[in-house]
């Protein structure tokens, strides 16, 4: 074959430093607009972003020559100081880790709109117990004294 076709596609979540409660409505809509023009900065695809007062999920499509870590490394640490800034909050921060998930093209739609609905959705259910369930499916091995 002489040339090479990706479809490299992550839901991406993460959340704040001891999952405190930052964002209100009008602060979180500017900064998933802000997490998505990141990534479009990046030259990645932002499908979707969305989340609730104290964690985020974005659904990005990514280049072969992104590296995950560095992608959201680089998402945080400029979010993070952007925040700092513009609403005036010296003592925000994300939490150190993050989960990042796989997914195929067809399945882009349907998280797209799993992403765009966390507040409804955290009606029914804890961050806690979405992100187990994300684990489970991806089938992570994890050590449940680490997650929180």
């Amino acid at each position: 074959m002489p040339s090479t076709h990706l479809s490299l596609h992550y839901h991406l979540v993460f959340s704040m430093k001891h999952r405190e409660p930052w964002l209100g409505p009008e602060s979180r809509a500017r900064v998933h607009e802000y997490l998505g023009g990141t990534i479009r900065g990046m030259e990645g695809v932002a499908h979707a972003v969305g989340g609730t007062g104290d964690h985020v999920h974005l659904l990005v499509g990514l280049k072969a020559t992104h590296r995950l870590a560095d992608v959201l490394r680089e998402l945080k640490s400029e979010s993070s100081a952007w925040i700092r800034r513009e609403f005036g909050w010296p003592g925000f921060a994300w939490q150190e880790g993050y989960g990042a998930f796989t997914l195929g093209a067809s399945g882009i739609e349907r998280a797209r709109t799993y992403v765009l609905t966390q507040e409804k959705h955290h009606r029914a259910k804890t961050f806690q117990d979405e992100y187990l369930e994300f684990l489970e499916r991806g089938l992570v091995e994890f050590d449940e004294k680490w997650l929180w």
